[in-house]
């Protein structure tokens, strides 16, 4: 497999460094880290989609205006995922299967630009999604950006262990080297993506945390601003500190076999995008 790390989504919240810990002027820039997977026989694989095209053309009618607001959103179609598959010489159709770690509006918004995809995810996240009533619940969750999905495919949590954790390993129609990992707390049915390669694994953490320092150091750290946006989207207080820590555990017993990356570090998708992509 050939792992391309792809930013489908630009956010420049004001706070600067406060956010992302490098910006100097007063606004940081926050990434949309997905993946993009060309298999052997599965056709290629999607983790997570960014802003999609509908997002980019039409924001008001398909983004909640507080979050387009509060993270300072840049629409921009160089940065889908669909224009940066063209550039790398394929097609919409070629993407044949999308995971998502959840339904949050900054990762399921490209799943109108691939309608023929099957689309996987924990069966809880679309339940709490249906569901909410809450402030924040009616504008994380944008059922414009998937309400025309006609292959889901849903999956309960369980399965063999992965390094201490539950792993779903039967993923219909995809190669074995490719498990969603169960990390409950952002969002009920939240989950991370392993993807074995020659290098060894990947985990994509989705938004299990928010940023670098969090995990990979013996002293943990995050910026006030992501401190407190993570609190905010919070559903599980509990789960998401419990997951957090034993991906802090995973960084460091594991360093040399699982490399992390969460969803909107861009010093951390700079780390992924100066490697060699996997064969």
């Amino acid at each position: 497999m050939r792992v391309h790390h792809l930013n489908c989504g630009c956010m420049c919240p004001l706070g600067g460094a406060l956010f992302d810990g490098f910006s100097k002027g007063p606004t940081a820039q926050l990434v949309c880290h997905c993946l993009l997977i060309e298999t052997e026989r599965h056709g290629l694989v999607l983790v997570d989609t960014g802003f999609g095209e509908c997002d980019v053309l039409e924001p008001r009618k398909r983004l909640s205006g507080f979050f387009i607001a509060f993270n300072n959103i840049r629409f921009e179609r160089r940065f889908t995922a669909l224009e940066q598959i063209r550039q790398l010489g394929f097609a919409a159709e070629d993407v044949r299967h999308i995971l998502l770690t959840h339904l949050d509006f900054d990762h399921a918004g490209g799943l109108s630009d691939f309608p023929g995809a099957q689309v996987h995810l924990l069966q809880r996240e679309m339940d709490a999604a249906r569901s909410t009533h809450s402030f924040l619940g009616h504008r994380r969750y944008r059922r414009r950006q998937w309400d025309e999905v006609r292959n889901w495919q849903f999956y309960e949590p369980g399965g063999d262990l992965w390094f201490g954790f539950q792993a779903v390993k039967e993923l219909r129609g995809l190669p074995p080297e490719i498990l969603l990992i169960p990390l409950t707390g952002h969002t009920h049915g939240h989950a991370g993506v392993a993807v074995q390669t020659a290098d060894g694994w990947l985990l994509h953490a989705g938004d299990a945390y928010f940023y670098r320092d969090e995990v990979g150091q013996t002293e943990r750290h995050c910026t006030p601003g992501l401190r407190f946006y993570q609190r905010m989207m919070e559903v599980d207080r509990p789960a998401r500190l419990g997951n957090q820590h034993r991906l802090w555990t995973l960084s460091l017993e594991h360093r040399d076999e699982v490399t992390l990356f969460c969803s909107h570090d861009a010093k951390e998708l700079e780390r992924m995008q100066s490697r060699a992509p996997s064969p």
